[in-house]
């Protein structure tokens, strides 16, 4: 089983060549092939490739965008749980959020955790060096991909998504640092 590190990280460009990849999911496979230089050129997401320059394949990918966390009423007990974590002074309406639009691993690479190292490279790319106040991140988690999400330490924003095709979910960067 190889690790990430065994792996060329490059960030996706205009003019990058993107090396044959192939998720289960279909909706993914497309934005990597059909949309990501678009979000790219539009200042919209920024992609990063996993290569594996021996097989000359992309092993994963994942996007990234800016988000914010945003209080809702309704939500009440969820909002408090998120809110206690950061001191009275501090709170607000709204907190800072980094979005993971995109992560997909390709058939022939899953199920050697390449998905759990994204994420935890993703939490490290926020808490050091980061270039903004970032306190959370969000994702839109396919139904499918919740219990992988979960097992990352994410957590659900909201209950009114429990029904939907994607939930809300969030992670606290704060966690990763008391790690």
């Amino acid at each position: 089983m190889m690790a990430i590190e065994d792996y060329d990280f490059v960030p996706l460009r205009i003019d990058t060549e993107i090396k044959p990849f192939k998720s289960r999911d279909n909706d993914l496979n497309g934005f990597l092939f059909d949309d990501a230089q678009k979000y790219l050129t539009d200042l919209m997401a920024v992609t990063y490739l996993l290569e594996d320059t021996s097989s000359d394949r992309t092993v994963a990918y994942f996007s990234l965008l800016n988000d914010k966390i945003t209080f809702d009423p309704e939500q009440y007990s969820i909002w408090n749980r998120l809110n206690r974590r950061i001191a009275n002074a501090k709170r607000r309406k709204h907190y800072p959020a980094v979005k993971i639009g995109r992560l997909a691993v390709s058939e022939e690479y899953a199920g050697q955790g390449i998905g759990r190292d994204i994420i935890r490279l993703v939490k490290y790319m926020f808490t050091h060096g980061n270039r903004t106040g970032c306190r959370f991140i969000t994702v839109d988690a396919y139904s499918d991909a919740v219990g992988f999400y979960q097992k990352c330490g994410f957590d659900f924003i909201s209950e009114k998504d429990r029904n939907d095709v994607t939930r809300l979910m969030y992670y606290d960067l704060k966690r990763f640092l008391d790690e």
